[in-house]
């Protein structure tokens, strides 16, 4: 895997601006929808099978997570947890080379094995992850 900071070149996406706008649309489309007291979503899955699916309790955890209420958020789903950390913490990188102009972080990974690695890898984490969600709901 290969990590450089680089100046944003003019043929190429500004990935910072692009995913800033969604994350932030998203937001603002969630709290649309809490301001008009929509109803929540239901798991369609736990509906047909009674078990809880890879993302139950996403909607619980981001509520928690936007409280503050961090060790209630994990409980709820740890994935979604650690998804949302993620995003915030892009989200104010995103924020901070938009401003500034500063340089932009680029990550290539190179060759089909370590990209086949890190397919294994988030695999393995939905699965831990609905695992735990099967031995606490």
């Amino acid at each position: 895997m290969r990590m450089e900071w680089r100046w944003l070149r003019a043929d190429e996406s500004d990935h910072e601006l692009i995913w800033l706008a969604v994350t932030v649309s998203g937001a603002l489309l969630a709290l649309a929808w809490l301001a008009l007291r929509l109803p929540w979503p239901g798991c369609t899955f736990r509906a047909l099978t009674g078990l809880p699916c890879v993302t139950c309790g996403a909607t619980r955890a981001s509520l928690s997570f936007l409280h503050g209420e961090l060790g209630a958020a994990w409980r709820f789903n740890p994935l979604i947890f650690l998804g949302l950390g993620a995003v915030l913490l892009f989200d104010l990188y995103a924020l901070v080379v938009l401003v500034t102009g500063a340089r932009r972080l680029r990550v290539a990974v190179p060759g089909r094995g370590l990209r086949r690695l890190l397919l294994a890898a988030l695999l393995l984490a939905g699965l831990g992850n609905w695992i735990y969600l099967l031995r606490t709901n």
